[in-house]
């Protein structure tokens, strides 16, 4: 029995694989590439000492992904396989609803098909509504979603809903992503973006090593102390960790369940750059520039419910992710194509 990764070669599905095969799971990858790399899978080995069976296919594929479903025996999906960037959805919105919709669909009908019954989703913090009152908790309102990313992620929670309605053995684990941040601690594995990065991290990290003159902080006039957006940043090392607790609790559950994955603290972007800075002595510029669509002022959450119920707590700090998260950087200044 195997776990599958759907667009397991990214950032997250590279950590998951480490995590899972420490472990001793067993797993399988299917990516198409679309934004991740080769390479990472094989860090992914070198890191382990272990190999795994990997497919190069869009998971819309029905006809491939039946084969792998034929040919291997699958206890459990973890669905990394959707587009990302919330502030490409907003420009790109018929693209994010096409990829992360279908690709939803299309591992349901492959469950069927094919008598799995257990799903991980990687759902986002941003099905939660600006209008929530903070921390935000599993049963704050849903909806008026910032974006068409998280529109995304809030219409395939639906659909996974309803299909543990009409297959009640189904057990499912939507798991409410906040911020990511970090790396694995070896340096070999870390968030390779493709392009300019969309989200705060990575920018830091690039503009510390010199890819970048200065990291744009967008917007200082929010209704926040420091003016600037608030956001719960969560190393990817816990939120691993979180996926493998999810997946524990489903094997002894059904039915389709919410759990948010954060560290129940906000941090601005002023307290991230630093934290950065005291993390790794080095002093990030900046500009502040206008206010970037679909960003909300402030987003962090409980975790009380998956402390309680999935036996999982996030224990890794800020300053542990951009120590972390540097180390990954300054190792692969350009990230995975030197290799």
């Amino acid at each position: 029995m195997a776990i599958l990764l759907a667009g397991g070669a990214g950032f997250i599905g590279s950590h998951m694989a480490v995590e899972l095969l420490a472990q001793n799971y067993d797993i399988i990858v299917a990516d198409n590439f679309s934004n991740s790399t080769p390479e990472a899978l094989n860090r992914v080995k070198k890191l382990t000492g272990r190999t795994f069976n990997f497919y190069e296919l869009d998971i819309c594929d029905d006809t491939n992904l039946d084969k792998i479903f034929t040919k291997h025996r699958i206890e459990c999906i973890i669905h990394f396989a959707g587009y990302k960037a919330a502030g490409d959805s907003v420009s790109m919105p018929l693209d994010y609803y096409s990829n992360n919709l279908n690709t939803t669909i299309s591992l349901c009908k492959a469950m069927k098909r094919h008598g799995v019954k257990r799903l991980i989703f990687s759902s986002s913090a941003c099905v939660y509504s600006e209008k929530n009152i903070m921390p935000i908790t599993e049963g704050s309102i849903i909806g008026d979603c910032p974006n068409p990313y998280g529109w995304t992620k809030l219409m395939s929670e639906q659909i996974l809903r309803d299909a543990t309605v009409a297959n009640p053995d189904w057990s499912i684990a939507m798991l409410r992503y906040f911020n990511l941040i970090g790396a694995h601690e070896s340096g070999d594995i870390g968030d390779d973006p493709t392009g300019i990065p969309k989200n705060l991290p990575p920018h830091i990290a690039q503009t510390a090593a010199g890819k970048h003159k200065y990291t744009s902080i967008f917007g200082d006039d929010y209704p926040t102390p420091d003016g600037t957006c608030i956001r719960d940043y969560i190393h990817i090392t816990d939120l691993v960790k979180g996926h493998v607790a999810a997946m524990k609790y489903c094997e002894k559950h059904t039915g389709a369940e919410a759990f948010n994955l954060g560290t129940g603290k906000g941090t601005s972007n002023f307290e991230l750059l630093a934290a950065f800075e005291k993390a790794n002595n080095i002093k990030i510029p900046i500009s502040i520039t206008a206010r970037r669509s679909g960003d909300a002022p402030v987003s962090y959450c409980s975790t009380e419910k998956a402390e309680k119920l999935l036996n999982w707590k996030a224990v890794k700090t800020v300053e542990d992710g951009c120590r972390d998260m540097w180390h990954w950087q300054s190792k692969n200044p350009n990230g995975y194509k030197e290799a």
